[in-house]
């Protein structure tokens, strides 16, 4: 699997837009922690995530899809993505080990969600469009991923 270009645009606007709304009704948007966003979903979401479809498209099928998809989407996945937000916020010093308790919180109330939207994704919608519906899913969650922080803490 390699980077598209269509992949990084998608990655580079999907997370930090979702992100943003979620910063926006916290009252912690900031352009830094947009930016890094940016980033992030260009550089790194936007490589990792589809290379982990495609792997999972070729090995496994139906419910093993879905399971393999949210094994990826994992507490340790949602805690790298508050560690991202609290270095780009400038907020490093809450880059903790609660982090990871948070993040385990959040992925345990979220399954039902998680499992029949991560099926969808798998199994009914091409892999082709994998990377954009799971981004655009990912930038709902990363909303309730910001609220979880507060919630959880």
């Amino acid at each position: 699997m390699k980077y598209t270009a269509t992949d990084v645009l998608r990655g580079a606007i999907i997370y930090p837009l979702g992100d943003s709304i979620a910063a926006l009704l916290l009252h912690e948007f900031s352009l830094e922690r947009m930016l890094g966003m940016v980033a992030v979903g260009g550089l790194v979401y936007s490589l990792e995530i589809p290379a982990w479809f495609s792997y999972i498209n070729k090995k496994y099928h139906g419910t093993q899809r879905t399971l393999m998809a949210m094994l990826y989407f994992n507490p340790l996945w949602i805690a790298r993505h508050f560690l991202f937000i609290a270095l780009f916020s400038g907020e490093i010093s809450t880059a903790n080990w609660s982090l990871l308790v948070i993040a385990t919180k959040s992925f345990a109330i979220n399954i039902p969600v998680a499992f029949v939207a991560n099926y969808l994704i798998q199994n009914k919608v091409s892999l082709r469009l994998r990377f954009f519906s799971s981004a655009a899913f990912s930038a709902l969650m990363s909303i309730y991923y910001a609220a979880s922080r507060e919630l959880f803490k």
